[in-house]
């Protein structure tokens, strides 16, 4: 009788089996957890992608996984699922584009006819670029021919653009994916309604046989001309002269005028702040981002700018990025280097703060605690890089920024070496957790090495609560940084919350970010006290602050 109790025992089973009565599913780790409801994991696919898999299941896989989910999505209501597509691209609160655009295209593919004509409708909302509109085409050619309702969508994308927007695109965003804007004019076949439109549309498919040393007469077309003399200019004072005159892209440079300080110094005004973002290494090595000038003036001041950052949907892992390959001082690729600035390295550290809006304080007790198990040392956010550990240390600061009364632990699970050399952490309970001293008055970068030294281990979500129950601590809410991929313990992490619920007679909630975007989470969906987010969505830390405060 006594195995009988033990093997239906309900406040405490190991992980490796599911709670008796739950609906509990193995997770790729081989670990029970709760699945996600289909509409919180598109949610969790939009923001986090499939790129790069996850430490468990490898890229093919995970985005076939999350195709299953669209697909479902769209089955059960399709405008609904166009419509979440959209407001979360157009929101910029993914740090890529590229699964709302897949998702749009299967929408416009597999949809039924109200479906297909809201997808293709939104085109313009999602693909808000020419970059975003190869990868749709890609996409649309994969899953669907080339109808004409899918004709129609591409022609209005380029037929309903303001003409001077047009010939931008068309300079900026010249190629991707094997696509080209001629490929897509000759697909599409879109109505020129004008004379002027017409002879933008007959540069981009066929070119202009000569271009002449005077500028276009039509000021409409003087942009392309421009365009067209600056891969031929021979010095750096011409392609300086086009750039300040016609205000070129940084992409219409050649790149042999790439190195050139004086080349940068033009296009920094009128650089976006993603460009801005992406080529900091790229000024700096060339001199231009030097101590007190005039331009790291400038991009501080850009930086700081709380508006612009979400009007340019600056999303806060490209922040992030751009602060650990610059502190790096070098690229991940290719032989550029550079000494980082002090002063820059400040200014993108205040600015990831920034790009998460205005976070308010609950003035409650939190435990942030940190998953930082192999799993989450072998994941990478969104297939960009920093790792899923690496982020949750980020994001968990977002959070510290704003309040008083918390504190941050790390853990992985039992055994020896995982986090520390094995000795006891707290009473009885096994190795495996240890509080974390950091805060936001360290800088990122620091933060981010700290936690990417950390060694490895399983994973045992239950030890934050087991922690805070044998330490004596009052805490409010625990906030779990997780891919949910927990295995390890001897209790779930369920059963550990309630567990410290009843012994402390404190009503504690639990916050589960996803860090991956797995179908599975270690929060009971019956329990209202208990919350799913997605990491690094810039509305999360709010959204915590927000059910946090909730009676």
């Amino acid at each position: 009788m006594s195995k009988i109790y033990q093997l239906f025992h309900r406040k405490q089973v190991t992980q490796s089996q599911p709670i008796p009565g739950s609906n509990q599913k193995a997770n790729h780790a081989g670990g029970f957890a709760w699945e996600l409801n289909d509409w919180q994991r598109l949610d969790r696919f939009l923001v986090l992608g499939s790129e790069g898999g996850t430490y468990y299941v490898a890229e093919r896989a995970l985005t076939l996984e999350n195709a299953a989910v669209v697909a479902r999505c769209i089955q059960a209501d399709g405008l609904r699922t166009v419509a979440r597509i959209a407001e979360i691209s157009e929101a910029g609160r993914a740090p890529k584009n590229d699964p709302a655009i897949f998702a749009l295209a299967m929408a416009a593919s597999q949809g039924d006819e109200a479906t297909r004509k809201a997808a293709l409708q939104a085109l313009p909302r999602v693909a808000r670029i020419g970059t975003h509109l190869f990868h749709f085409m890609q996409y649309a050619g994969q899953f669907r021919g080339w109808g004409r309702g899918l004709r129609s969508a591409v022609a209005a994308w380029y037929g309903d653009k303001p003409l001077d927007t047009l010939v931008y695109q068309s300079i900026k965003y010249r190629q991707r994916d094997g696509w080209t804007h001629r490929d897509a004019l000759r697909l599409a076949h879109p109505k020129a309604l004008t004379p002027t439109a017409n002879e933008v549309y007959h540069w981009i498919t066929q070119g202009w046989p000569g271009i002449g040393d005077e500028p276009h007469p039509d000021p409409a077309l003087r942009q392309i001309w421009a365009f067209e003399k600056l891969q031929r200019a021979a010095s750096e004072s011409e392609v300086t002269s086009l750039l300040t005159e016609y205000a070129l892209p940084w992409e219409a440079v050649p790149s042999q005028w790439l190195a050139s300080a004086a080349v940068w110094d033009v296009l920094l005004p009128r650089l976006p702040l993603t460009a801005t973002l992406r080529n900091l290494g790229r000024m700096t090595a060339n001199g231009l981002l030097a101590p007190r000038s005039e331009a790291i003036r400038q991009v501080i001041d850009r930086l700081a700018n709380e508006k612009a950052l979400r009007s340019a949907r600056v999303h806060p892992l490209a922040i992030l990025i751009a602060l650990k390959t610059y502190q790096q001082g070098h690229g991940e690729k290719g032989s550029l280097a550079w000494q980082p600035a002090r002063e820059i390295v400040d200014a993108l550290d205040r600015a990831f703060y920034l790009s998460f809006g205005n976070v308010e304080a609950t003035g409650k007790r939190i435990m942030l605690a940190l998953d930082v198990s192999g799993s989450m040392g072998g994941t990478q956010i969104a297939g960009m890089a920093l790792t899923a550990r690496e982020g949750a240390a980020a994001m968990a600061l977002v959070t510290a920024n704003v309040e008083t009364d918390y504190i941050v632990t790390i853990f992985s699970s039992a055994g020896k070496n995982f986090i520390g050399n094995g000795s006891k952490r707290f009473g009885n309970t096994p190795d495996g957790l240890s509080t974390f001293d950091i805060s936001p008055r360290q800088r990122l970068d620091d933060v981010i090495r700290r936690t990417t030294n950390l060694p490895f281990g399983g994973t045992d979500c239950a030890l934050p609560m087991l922690y805070a129950s044998q330490a004596g601590l009052a805490i409010d809410v625990f906030v779990i940084y997780t891919d949910s991929e927990t295995w390890a313990g001897s209790i779930h992490p369920v059963q550990a919350l309630q567990a410290y619920r009843q012994n402390t007679g404190i009503a504690a909630k639990l916050v589960v970010v996803g860090m991956t975007s797995t179908g599975f989470t270690i929060a009971d969906p019956n329990d209202p006290g208990m919350m799913d987010v997605v990491g690094f969505d810039p509305a999360t830390p709010q959204a915590i602050a927000e059910f946090v405060k909730m009676a």
